[in-house]
């Protein structure tokens, strides 16, 4: 197993990140996984940490593949093989509609009395505890180029080759501590892969990224 956990994962990927020490960052978490991850590597970092929102458009009869992602703004990312799995146009518009809905409700619970922290100018570090297809990153570094980050940076433990090379045409720089050939699930990768609970990530943002907060 490359990873105990996500701590160890983060601290990891904190070694591959020194070089935007000190030059406050926007560490952004894709949820929820991710958000714990993004606390360490922020505070060690000396940066921010928030969320960037994104959700992936489940296949048809397999919730847990993804065909696509979407955004807060509502672009869609549809990967090329979307139709092979059977979702049709109008499948994926109602799809999409159903995970904006869900992204509206997070929004409202993850940061109720603020709104996201600007990335514009910003050196922008995407987070998440790997990726399988890379569609939700997708949209999330697609939605974070529009708003004029000063650079945009995907970090993630682990990803197959092929998921990375898509990727990389959306960051101006793809951090991957391993990206081994054979691949069927992120949780794979990891000794220790809890799910991540809602009131977890309400109060890391709630937190922010304090000196002296505690793991």
């Amino acid at each position: 197993m490359p990873f105990r956990d996500r701590n160890e994962a983060a601290r990891r990927l904190v070694e591959r990140l020194l070089a935007y020490k000190g030059r406050n960052p926007l560490v952004l978490a894709i949820p929820r996984g991710a958000v714990p991850m993004g606390r360490i590597i922020a505070r060690e970092l000396g940066g921010e940490v928030d969320v960037v929102l994104v959700r992936k458009l489940r296949a048809p009869y397999n919730p847990e593949f993804a065909v696509g992602s979407v955004d807060e703004s509502g672009w869609a990312y549809i990967a090329d093989y979307a139709a092979q799995a059977g979702a049709n146009p109008e499948y994926l518009e109602a799809e999409k509609q159903r995970q904006m809905e869900t992204m509206r409700s997070r929004r409202a619970q993850y940061t109720p009395i603020r709104p996201p922290i600007d990335p514009a100018g910003r050196i922008v570090i995407v987070i998440d505890d790997g990726l399988a297809t890379g569609a939700t990153m997708i949209s999330a570094l697609h939605a974070l180029r529009s708003k004029n980050p000063e650079k945009l940076v995907c970090a993630v433990p682990v990803a197959p080759p092929d998921t990375l090379e898509k990727v990389a045409r959306y960051a101006d720089e793809v951090v991957c501590l391993e990206a081994p050939e054979w691949f069927q699930a992120v949780g794979q990768f990891y000794m220790d892969f809890p799910q991540v609970e809602d009131e977890e990530v309400i109060e890391i943002l709630r937190q922010g990224t304090k000196a002296n907060q505690s793991e």
